[in-house]
């Protein structure tokens, strides 16, 4: 009896291990399933997030000051029609992804631990030359969209907190956004770039009721446009507010089914219509030409609860977009170094530091909000997110034979292969002239005016009016 009792105690101890063991194993299913859930993004809508959150970051506050500039016509107008175009050119890069992905997995080759990007895109299908110029203008236009993002914390914070001047919040928020470095890839921005959108979803609501509630100043004017420096300092911000598509390729990429992103540029466009056009109007409605030397719209607005929480739900979000803007440069580097392909995440993280240095450096350098959007936007996202995919898409299938064998054929809402060349052509010509020619006039002189009257190395950027100026 005595080993039948042993033995049924054994069977109920074997019965309660197998118990513990399979709730164990339930456990870490639903940690991995949280984890996945919050973590590991990679479908349509998360590209879609990650595309309209990554598109208003900061530019949403400028916005306004760009109308000022413009007027509400001109502002309202070129947001449509950028919005348009840079959804036409972000379909075109997506065409351009999937063909090379196509071409390169025919030769077996693999990128089971390799992001790609839009560099090695145009090395694959035009050669080096092409290669060269697209890592140039991308690395520079990334790099200054981080510097950006880092300027806008600390003219954002200031706004709540003015015991520090902003040069010193600028070294503050370089340091936290230099924690980006251990977010792996764009797979792991899904929770990031849903609570981003809802936080720019906020803040152009709260910027939009908030000046309709304050009313037009005593006094107001609207006189844009009245300078061609204006008009086209900004017209060329509203073309980089709808040139965030730099870090497309890499987006895609992170999608388990990249075929099916290319509409998805153009529903967040659409959405992100709804967040800049109602803000940048009512502000500009209720402050008019005083707009003009505030090129943050928090600045003119009377301080309450609701505007400290857009300031900071604005900040966390400067936080998002820095890693949006870095990451690609990341890859880079680490494609240099040689640590790309690893799976250590610590390796990776030390590797990527020395990115971030020089962000820093240059937002302490010029850190004039708003005037650094035009001429990032004219002489850089001109050619990165304009110019360059439209030519490259027309020299790609420059032959009968890539247009016969294309991996995505013509959209279905402009089936001819002629008219596409018909819109490529109008776009790298218009913005050749338009954007990177009399945009880049525009804004560098606007520029340089902010270098003259601030100074490189301003300690607080348009914290108190600028002294007067001596010809």
């Amino acid at each position: 009896m005595v080993p039948q009792k042993q033995a049924e105690a054994a069977i109920v101890m074997s019965e309660r291990e197998q118990d513990d063991q399979r709730e164990e194993e339930r456990a870490d299913q639903s940690i991995a399933s949280f984890k996945n859930l919050l973590w590991h993004g990679g479908s349509v809508y998360d590209s879609w997030f990650s595309c309209a959150s990554n598109q208003v970051a900061q530019v949403l506050l400028t916005l306004p000051y760009s109308f000022s500039q413009l007027g509400l016509l001109s502002g309202v107008l070129l947001q449509v029609f950028y919005g348009l175009l840079g959804s036409w050119t972000a379909y075109l890069i997506s065409a351009l992804y999937v063909e090379y992905r196509t071409r390169k997995e025919k030769e077996n080759v693999s990128f089971k631990n390799h992001v790609i990007q839009w560099f090695e895109v145009l090395d694959g299908l035009l050669g080096p030359y092409w290669k060269a110029a697209g890592l140039a203008f991308n690395c520079t236009f990334l790099l200054f969209g981080s510097v950006i993002q880092l300027i806008a914390c600390a003219s954002n914070i200031y706004y709540i907190n003015d015991n520090l001047d902003k040069r010193t919040w600028t070294y503050i928020f370089g340091a936290c956004c230099a924690t980006t470095v251990f977010i792996p890839s764009f797979h792991n921005y899904r929770i990031w770039s849903f609570l981003g959108l809802g936080m720019t979803t906020y803040t152009a609501w709260y910027l939009t009721i908030a000046a309709f509630v304050h009313g037009q100043v005593e006094g107001v004017v609207h006189s844009g446009p009245t300078k061609l420096v204006l008009y086209f300092t900004g017209a060329t911000n509203i073309l980089y507010t709808f040139g965030g598509h730099a870090v497309t390729v890499e987006i895609m990429h992170a999608m388990w089914m990249p075929q099916r992103f290319k509409y998805i540029y153009l529903f967040a466009t659409f959405y992100v219509f709804t967040l800049t056009i109602p803000s940048a109007s009512a502000v500009y409605w209720a402050f008019g030409d005083q707009l003009l030397n505030h090129a943050n719209a928090f600045s003119l607005l009377p301080r309450t609860g609701f505007r400290d929480a857009a300031v900071i739900l604005m900040l966390i979000h400067q936080f998002i977009t820095f890693g949006f803007a870095c990451t690609p440069l990341y890859f880079v580097w680490e494609k240099v170094v040689g640590v790309h392909d690893t799976k250590s995440m610590c390796l990776r993280a030390l590797v990527r530091l020395p990115v971030v240095i020089p962000i820093w450096f240059l937002a302490i350098i010029f850190p004039f909000f708003g005037p650094i959007n035009s001429a990032v936007g004219a002489l850089l996202v001109s050619f990165t997110v304009y110019i360059i995919p439209a030519l490259a898409h027309m020299l790609t299938y420059r032959k009968a034979s890539a247009r016969q064998n294309a991996a995505e054929k013509p959209p279905f809402f402009l089936p001819s292969w002629t008219a596409m060349y018909a819109v490529n052509t109008f776009i790298v010509l218009w913005v050749f002239v338009v954007g990177f020619g009399f945009g880049g006039w525009a804004s560098m002189r606007n520029f340089i005016k902010q270098v003259d009257t601030f100074g490189l190395f301003a300690k607080c950027y348009q914290c108190k009016a600028p002294p007067p100026q001596h010809h």
